[in-house]
């Protein structure tokens, strides 16, 4: 009897297990390794009968057969055993000193976090070897194996390799210590400080696996905006507990750090970066933090920013602080990644003052300093130039930071695909003899100290990311900072594949309406290099009339400058003549309006309305033209996504509708409100047959949201 009850309810709970499968609700991310045909299962069973163990013993070696028993038995329906012996269709996990007998591989171009995946007989035996020179690569290579698998490749034929081309990726979260999140859209913080280190949430080694999938191999766990409480013991236990979850998934902690710490902490009058006290209190907390941590990676640190404490306080220098910190952290193998998002109150060009606070610092700062700079030089807007720095620092390492989290791109409601943006910055020509990406990658200038930073958008909701497409941007984040030449596409296809379906034509259209997706809402928010026009503080919405705020860079009309005569930024050498800080071949075509990419005339120029655009419009109706372009696409994807729904889950397809529709009518919204406000500017009436906006100016100026996320 007690056998029959047991059977009962393991047939019960399979049909839980069943319904929750097909109920899905974005939980699994990209890794959700579902049930394959029968002749895909069949073939993926001839090709992983066994996992055959060719390395030493370690956690992360357990995690990379863990993943592969959990993708085998999600996909082909049966568990694999586990096997020192070498059998036919084995997945051999091999390191060097304990490879079989007869693999002879390019051991060396793997680097130690490189991976081969390659199918071949060895010893009499077709099997599947999945190389590296380290766990670490094996786990990657691992999820390399588990993704060629879900994405439809060959599997007799493999053979591919990869190793990183960027030596640190890591997720920026701009989580503070009471769980909220700014700028984040998808709940609040992950991490649960209040029952940390003692209660470990299951969803700690389920972002471990997320990111080791991708290579991403370091998390900063909270906000740049730094609290000096995250570096006193007891939050020091908290980092070391989820240090010690995330370890065997290659991935180390960091802290952002408050640089008025020994001020606040340790009773000090001074944080002074010169001071011999300060130095011995930074030098004792570096100690204290790699006691409890011994692989901790370091500090980020946000200063003379917004109002954050930095060096400049005390008559001192970026170099000289981030050098202090960095003197701490030396002995213990430590980076110190110093932001060079930094604006003064009184500065003639906002954009200009990065360029002219950390250039003329380049060679100055420690081996162990990178200078993290954002993809543009205002911030992370929906288009932007990419930022002068890079090129600009031949003697400085510098990182490339992203904003995975849209902050300006219509939060977690509106579909932006984020690919085309970090590829349109890291593929840019600097003009100093190589791209972004070689500037990222060291290879421009011989830098061995590498990174890719991304704010995070993941939080607490069940989801991750707040909506099913912003997990894409999360995923192309970790697969461009692995290799930054990736085309964007390609990382959509592989991530429409493993998230919704592979099946060819279903994805295609997936991927198809992913990659129109940022450029829709560059055009119905910010067209033409427009930038900087959404709410105050929120960044919610339009708002390009705000004109009152204390400074005058935070309100929009001083970025866009409308008036009578015309709009745009004169960034010209007749204007603030920001464009001289890029390298000549690119400020000699960026200081003419004629030789300036559309994309960001308004960016560099201040035109008049009747500016002849190539479109044969004038910059007025060119203006109009992409709002409603905007607004268009956004209608299209809507009919794109719908023509999908047999080939979607049901839950999944209509949660995206929703959104879709929310996203629908907020762009009909910013195209509005903003073709009203500039119309007022500049007195003309719309172009013939162009729709009005649908209320009148003062309407839109009157809305508010006074509890807008992620403030």
């Amino acid at each position: 009897m007690k056998t029959v009850v047991r059977w009962v309810g393991m047939v019960m709970l399979g049909l839980m297990l069943v319904g929750q499968a097909a109920a899905e609700d974005g939980y699994d991310l990209w890794l959700r390794y579902r049930p394959l045909d029968g002749a895909a299962q069949a073939r993926l069973h001839a090709q992983a009968r066994a996992v055959v163990l060719a390395a030493p013993a370690s956690p992360s070696l357990d995690a990379a057969v863990a993943e592969l028993r959990r993708g085998v038995a999600g996909m082909a329906g049966r568990e694999i055993a586990v096997s020192t012996r070498l059998v036919p269709g084995a997945l051999v996990l091999a390191t060097p000193g304990q490879a079989p007998a007869g693999l002879v591989l390019p051991w060396a171009d793997l680097g130690r976090e490189g991976w081969l995946l390659r199918r071949q007989t060895l010893q009499g035996r077709d099997v599947t070897v999945i190389a590296a020179n380290s766990d670490i690569g094996l786990l990657y290579g691992s999820f390399a194996w588990l993704r060629a698998v879900q994405t439809g490749a060959d599997l007799a034929r493999l053979d591919q390799r990869s190793a990183p081309k960027v030596g640190l990726r890591l997720l920026n979260h701009w989580d503070n210590l009471d769980r909220h999140v700014e700028r984040g859209y998808a709940g609040a913080s992950l991490w649960d400080w209040w029952k940390l280190p003692d209660l470990l949430d299951p969803r700690y080694v389920d972002y471990a696996r997320a990111n080791a999938s991708l290579g991403i191999n370091g998390a900063v766990l909270n906000n740049v905006n730094a609290k000096a409480d995250s570096l006193t013991a007891p939050f020091l236990a908290k980092a070391a507990a989820l240090a010690g979850v995330f370890r065997p998934y290659g991935i180390k902690v960091y802290l952002s750090a408050r640089f008025s710490a020994p001020v606040e902490l340790g009773g000090l009058k001074t944080a002074d970066p010169l001071d011999p006290a300060v130095r011995a209190w930074w030098k004792a907390k570096a100690d204290e933090i790699y006691a409890v941590i011994p692989d901790f990676g370091g500090f980020l640190v946000k200063a003379n920013s917004e109002g954050q404490p930095g060096p400049q306080d005390y008559g001192r220098n970026h170099a000289d602080g981030a050098n202090m910190l960095a003197e701490a952290l030396g002995p213990h193998g430590g980076v110190v990644m110093w932001r060079a998002f930094v604006y003064a109150a009184d500065a003639s060009d906002r954009a200009k003052q990065g360029y002219v606070e950390f250039q003329p610092l380049d060679g100055k700062f420690a081996p162990n300093v990178i200078v993290q700079v954002k993809n543009g030089p205002i911030d992370f807007q929906p288009r932007e130039p990419f930022h002068p720095l890079f090129g600009a620092m031949p003697h400085t390492p510098l990182a490339l930071e992203v904003q995975i989290t849209k902050e300006y791109l219509g939060f977690s409601t509106h579909l932006a695909y984020l690919g085309p943006l970090f590829a349109e910055v890291l593929q840019a020509d600097t003009g100093h003899g190589g791209k972004v990406a070689r500037v990222v990658d060291g290879s421009l200038h011989g830098q061995r100290l590498t990174a890719m930073a991304g704010v995070a958008n993941i939080g607490t909701d069940r989801n991750w990311s707040g909506s099913q497409f912003d997990q894409a941007n999360w995923y192309a984040f970790g697969r461009l900072a692995w290799d930054p030449d990736l085309g964007a596409a390609d990382v959509a296809r592989d991530w429409a594949a493993q998230t919704f379906t592979a099946r060819p034509a279903a994805r295609d259209a997936i991927v198809a309406l992913m990659m129109g997706s940022r450029e829709a809402v560059v055009d119905y928010m910010t067209p033409l290099g427009l930038h900087h026009l959404m709410g105050t503080g929120h960044h919610y919405g339009p708002a390009p009339w705000v004109d009152n705020l204390e400074r005058a860079d935070w309100n929009p009309v001083y970025f866009h400058r409308a008036g009578r005569d015309g709009i745009g930024f004169d960034r010209s050498p007749a204007g603030s003549n920001g464009v001289a800080q890029y390298a000549p071949s690119v400020a000699r075509l960026w200081s003419d309006p004629r030789t300036t990419p559309p994309e960001l005339l308004l960016w560099f120029h201040h035109l008049p309305w009747d500016y002849a655009m190539p479109s044969g419009r004038s910059l007025w109706g060119e203006l109009v033209a992409r709002y409603d372009r905007g607004v268009a696409t956004v209608d299209d994807m809507r009919r794109r996504w719908d023509a999908l729904k047999p080939e979607i889950d049901a839950a999944r397809h209509a949660e995206v509708a929703a959104y879709l529709a929310v996203q629908a009518h907020e762009a009909q919204w910013w195209r509005d409100a903003c073709i009203a406000y500039f119309q007022s500017m500049s007195g003309l009436p719309l172009p013939a047959g162009v729709r009005p906006p649908a209320l009148d100016l003062a309407a839109y100026k009157a809305r508010q949201f006074a509890f807008a996320p992620g403030r």
